[in-house]
């Protein structure tokens, strides 16, 4: 599987982005895709995953309400994540991330059991 994101780029606090991670055809049906993000010096964070089986979504309290991970309803290999009202304090690389099976309610967020990863994109916010 390879995962390719775009969509970074520069803006002002409060502004929006739109990432998009086209990922090649999976091997299996069901799978767990995901954001993370990491800052210069900081730990690589999940912010939001989807698990295709059933659509499910999971967001960290940082983005709720302001973030939205979707999949495009044509190419389903199309991930997004939508971002309103952008903060400083969201800038980072962006990734997206991908493993077999269901998200888990807890190890969503857990990077190292996510075995697929893109090269990631930049997102400043000033």
């Amino acid at each position: 599987v390879q995962l390719v994101e775009s969509g970074g780029g520069a803006v002002q606090a409060g502004g929006a982005l739109r990432l998009t991670c086209a990922a090649s055809k999976y091997t299996y049906t069901s799978n767990c895709l995901g954001w993370f993000r990491q800052a210069p010096g900081q730990a690589r964070e999940g912010i939001a995953t989807i698990y295709t089986g059933i659509g499910s979504t999971t967001y960290a309290d940082s983005v709720k309400g302001r973030f939205t991970i979707s999949r495009d309803k044509m190419n389903e290999n199309t991930l997004y994540l939508q971002m309103n009202d952008l903060k400083v304090e969201d800038a980072a690389t962006y990734y997206c991330a991908a493993k077999n099976g269901p998200c888990g309610s807890v190890s969503w967020r857990a990077a190292d059991t996510y075995n697929h990863w893109g090269q990631g994109t930049q997102v400043t916010v000033s």
